[in-house]
């Protein structure tokens, strides 16, 4: 009995670890570069990937184990909308970066928790959320107010 249930237990991690690594490249995104322009006018470029449909933004930046400084990923939505997000199955800390419909940063969470359930809600309507590595909004000085230079953005 004892063989039985270590064998289970064993399957079940295995089909967990499977489906986790087989989520890590279910979608694939393309890249586009992006400034973030400070209120006091300097620039910081950065090369994204864009997660525009559901099954991308659904998958998002889960399971990878690190990211490029100055690397992220832009989510684009359709349509102003409130947006929530959590940290499940996301390995790195981030910064979430809340955006308009023309480009201006809403709303700055920093620092998000790995593996964290908790919900990361946008301040308001969003049209775009933007996801740097922890402590980028701190260390470039970006703060709400400031925005994104990109062709998503009016």
């Amino acid at each position: 009995m004892r063989k039985f249930l270590s064998l289970a237990l064993a399957l079940v991690l295995l089909a967990g670890w499977t489906n986790g690594a087989a989520a890590q490249g279910s979608a694939s995104f393309e890249r586009s570069g992006l400034i973030i322009e400070t209120a006091t006018g300097q620039q910081h470029r950065f090369d994204v990937e864009l997660a525009v449909t559901p099954a991308q933004q659904a998958q998002g930046l889960m399971y990878r184990q690190r990211m490029a400084p100055e690397a992220g990923m832009l989510f684009l939505y359709d349509r102003p909308q409130d947006v929530a997000m959590w940290m499940k199955n996301t390995l790195i800390p981030l910064d979430m970066i809340f955006i308009d419909d023309r480009g201006g940063i809403v709303g700055i969470e920093e620092r998000t928790v790995p593996f964290s359930t908790q919900t990361i809600a946008s301040p308001g309507p969003a049209s775009a959320v933007l996801e740097l590595n922890a402590g980028t909004t701190e260390r470039l000085g970006i703060r709400v107010g400031d925005r994104l230079v990109h062709p998503a953005f009016h």
